[in-house]
């Protein structure tokens, strides 16, 4: 995980393994706010390592997820984050006073047919999602 100062807004991405989606976004918005917000990510069974076609895809886009280490899901960080986006289907358990919200990316079309084109497409995806948020946080002033 990397943090920014503390007084930073903390956005929390969750996913099942903490291996692909939420890595992606959180390098994503790293690369796009930098220091000024807190980005996190996490997942509900951790993956041994960051899946390695995702990091490719990312590092296409300037973004770096390759030094980040799959991290377990606590309440600890589901409190502590100002934003909870869990990015795909993980069955994130609910958590009094800790709202959340959901992105689900778009199926790949068939027509994609390699896994490096599905991995684009999911990225992308996600990227137009990132930057979304990150006109938000803006707008909130970060």
């Amino acid at each position: 995980m990397t943090q920014a100062n503390s007084s930073s807004p903390t956005v929390l991405f969750v996913c099942n393994t903490n291996g692909g989606k939420s890595q992606i976004a959180a390098a994503l918005l790293r690369n796009s706010l930098g220091a000024g917000v807190t980005v996190q990510s996490a997942g509900l069974i951790p993956a041994r390592h960051i899946n390695e076609l995702a990091a490719d895809v990312v590092a296409d886009l300037g973004a770096d997820m390759r030094a980040e280490v799959p991290t377990a899901l606590t309440d600890q960080a589901l409190r502590a984050a100002d934003r909870v986006i869990i990015v795909g289907q993980a069955e994130v358990p609910e958590l009094e006073g800790v709202t959340m919200e959901r992105w689900l990316p778009a199926e790949a079309p068939a027509a994609l047919s390699t896994e490096r084109e599905r991995m684009e497409f999911l990225r992308d995806d996600i990227a137009t999602r990132v930057q979304t948020l990150k006109t938000v946080l803006e707008s909130e002033g970060l």
